[in-house]
């Protein structure tokens, strides 16, 4: 992707929810560059991944909103004057989802038909942005998955994110409002956060893997997954934004490749050096949402805006343990030295 790609974004309005995590800051950070006018509003709950250095280079060119998406009367002021919504506010934890399911249903389907409200009341030309995921798919029956894949939820997470699909779909033939849907696959890399395990695996794995730590694989490791480097995720939401030709549509996002989780440890322990894989039983939580292989079929998503995946899982696994190594301390954690600098 070239530079001027984004062009068509500059002095643009964006309001940005969910603004301080992976994807929110990833995206400020292309569209400030790209010169559009940013405006991010978050909770800055810990669990989700809020983190105010997330936005370190780009605070003086952006303004941060501290508040909720649930909120009426904010969202009803934020929307006004804005181009492009990306409404990214979310509970992420499909596994949280089932223990928790109606603080899952408050913020993932209640907020979002806020944000959709005060669009409808005070900015109906408003362009929207909604990150799915790949949870709606659930119990794969083939791959790669296409957007007409049967939808098998197996968590309160994706029967959710489903419900917010239909909530976009209804506002746009209703009341006009323009909405693009992203079904993400498996994000990475810099800016997630490295607080837990239940969503973000493979950045949980590259901090175990720097603290040294044993990674630990559920089951045989066979299972296929989709992973997602941050930077060829934001570009693609910030170009289907700008391609105002699209008044709606809905898009799988991923790498189209599909890497065993056993093989994307072992990655892992080589590029970080001197740490063990082993295998454990899957655990309960888990095993119960498992759905089996994931490979996105990407075919429309290439085949309507100017985009295509550039980075490969080993070079985005390479970035994401250098921004680590650097970091670190910005995330809650220490990355063990090597042996002969702790001697030495």
């Amino acid at each position: 992707m070239q530079k001027n790609d984004l062009a068509a974004l500059a002095g643009a309005n964006i309001l940005i929810t969910g603004g301080t995590g992976l994807i929110g800051s990833t995206i400020a950070h292309f569209a400030v560059a790209a010169g559009a006018h940013v405006t991010i509003l978050d909770t800055m709950s810990p669990l989700y991944g809020a983190n105010t250095f997330n936005l370190d280079g780009i605070l003086d060119r952006a303004r941060l909103v501290y508040g909720d998406i649930r909120e009426m009367p904010l969202m009803s002021e934020l929307v006004k004057g804005q181009d492009i919504i990306f409404n990214l506010a979310a509970q992420v934890s499909y596994v949280d989802s089932n223990v928790d399911p109606f603080y899952d249903l408050d913020i993932n389907c209640r907020g979002h038909l806020t944000v959709l409200e005060a669009c409808r009341l005070h900015n109906p030309k408003a362009r929207l942005i909604f990150p799915s995921s790949r949870f709606v798919y659930g119990d794969i029956e083939h791959n790669p998955v296409d957007e007409n894949h049967p939808y098998n939820c197996l968590s309160i997470y994706g029967v959710h994110k489903l419900n917010g699909e239909k909530y976009y779909h209804f506002y746009q033939r209703a009341h006009g409002l323009e909405a693009l849907i992203f079904r993400i696959a498996n994000p990475y890399g810099p800016r997630q956060q490295m607080r837990h395990g239940k969503y973000g695996v493979l950045n949980w794995l590259i901090r175990q893997a720097l603290e040294g730590k044993t990674l630990t694989v559920y089951g045989d490791g066979r299972q296929k997954r989709d992973y997602i480097f941050v930077e060829d995720l934001a570009r693609a939401m910030l170009l289907g934004a700008a391609a105002r030709r699209i008044k709606f549509d809905i898009f799988n996002l991923g790498s189209g490749r599909g890497v065993s989780f056993k093989s994307m440890a072992q990655l892992i322990a080589r590029t970080v050096g001197g740490v063990a894989v082993k295998s454990v039983p899957w655990p309960k939580d888990r095993y119960f949402v498992e759905t089996g292989d994931y490979i996105s079929d990407i075919t429309r998503l290439k085949s309507r805006i100017p985009w295509q995946p550039e980075t490969t899982l080993e070079d985005g696994v390479a970035k994401t343990v250098a921004y680590y190594r650097r970091y670190a301390e910005r995330y809650g954690f220490s990355v063990r030295q090597p042996a002969a600098t702790r001697h030495g």
